[in-house]
């Protein structure tokens, strides 16, 4: 199947973007600024991603809240306008379908935003799944989405929206909110561990809005940003990332996601599973990297030449200054400050288990 394009391709061209295949969908993986510096300016100032690859699903109807507590571990019982809720999304095995976020636009009514390379998947396990009277319709294609993040974000987006209007609490939105004239739904979400913005706006608006916010973010520093600057970003901020933290394989209570697990709801597809399994044999845990190297995925973890586990993502982190991984490994080798060496093609290169996140926003 032929990789699709963003509404923002011809925008990335211009720009200089260095165009990648990712999720079914051509993006730029970088500018000509590079990676470290585009991650710098999201920690210290601002940048702008496109993540229109991202799916949009509506859920609407009467049995809206009841599908959405069968289908998800979080709970949705109780939700306010305009609130946002992360949870993953499980099989009946316990396995993880993906994590997604969910957004209340008014009674019986709810946004779903879904990772890009599982849109159809989970558009096919809900359809199969829901109960009711509700209708669950994917809008994907007719939505644009831009995330604005970094501390100088609220004062550039400030500049183009009315005063006061702007969501203030973390996840929460502001729905048919006028970005420089243009509807947009504005949430104070992001990806990236630093504050921040996502827009969701009609696909026919995508490069104006980018235009929009490229002008009025000039004063702060305000540059474009790739893939490469999301996924080192992420993984400072210790955020899982479906087919690495998550997978069909890896439950959400083995990823360190119990907080969005409510094994005391009556029901949801998986509980019984993870119930089952009770104390995880497994956790993820936080690698700071003291050796020479860099980790990457896939690669096995030792303690005194025994395997304990297995790396699911790593790279270097910019801000913080050290190479860091996640890696999934035996609940008794957890331990906050116990050595471990990864073998990285053949050589053993030390690393130390540590608190996550390896960065946290009030360091600014």
């Amino acid at each position: 199947m032929e990789a699709r394009k963003t509404p923002l391709y011809e925008t990335h061209l211009k720009a200089g973007g260095k165009m990648v295949e990712f999720a079914g969908y051509i993006l730029p993986v970088q500018y000509p600024t590079g990676v470290v510096k585009e991650h710098l300016a999201v920690r210290n100032a601002c940048g702008l991603f496109d993540v229109s690859h991202m799916g949009e699903l509506r859920l609407k109807g009467p049995d809206a809240v009841r599908n959405l507590n069968h289908l998800l571990t979080n709970d949705y019982t109780e939700m306010a306008d305009g609130q946002c809720r992360y949870s993953p999304m499980c099989y009946p095995d316990g396995g993880t379908v993906d994590d997604l976020i969910v957004y209340k636009k008014g009674k019986d009514d709810y946004l779903i935003v879904v990772n890009a390379a599982n849109r159809k998947k989970d558009v096919d396990h809900i359809r199969e799944n829901l109960v009711g009277d509700v209708l669950m319709e994917d809008v994907s294609d007719s939505y644009a989405q831009l995330a604005l993040q970094g501390p100088k974000a609220e004062a550039i987006l400030s500049k183009l929206v009315p005063a006061g209007s702007l969501p203030e609490k973390s996840y929460t939105a502001v729905f048919d909110l006028p970005v420089g004239g243009l509807l947009c739904i504005v949430s104070r979400t992001g990806y990236t561990g630093s504050d921040g913005f996502e827009l969701y706006t009609a696909a026919e608006n995508a490069e104006k809005l980018f235009g929009l916010l490229m002008e009025a973010g000039k004063e702060e520093g305000l540059i474009p940003c790739g893939l490469g600057a999301r996924d080192t970003l992420r993984l400072e901020a210790s955020m899982p990332l479906y087919g690495h933290e998550l997978s069909a394989e890896i439950s959400p209570l083995e990823a360190g996601l119990s907080f969005f697990v409510h094994l005391d709801k009556d029901e949801f597809i998986g509980k019984e599973a993870l119930e089952k399994a009770g104390r995880t044999a497994r956790v993820r845990v936080g690698l700071k990297v003291t050796g020479r190297g860099i980790v990457r995925e896939h690669q096995d973890v030792f303690i005194d030449g025994r395997k304990v586990g297995v790396t699911t993502s790593g790279t270097s982190c910019p801000y913080v200054g050290y190479p860091a991984a996640m890696a999934l490994i035996e609940r008794a080798s957890r331990k906050i400050g116990t050595k471990v060496e990864v073998d990285v093609r053949g050589r053993l290169v030390e690393a130390e288990i540590v608190k996550m996140p390896f960065y946290k926003k009030e360091e600014q």
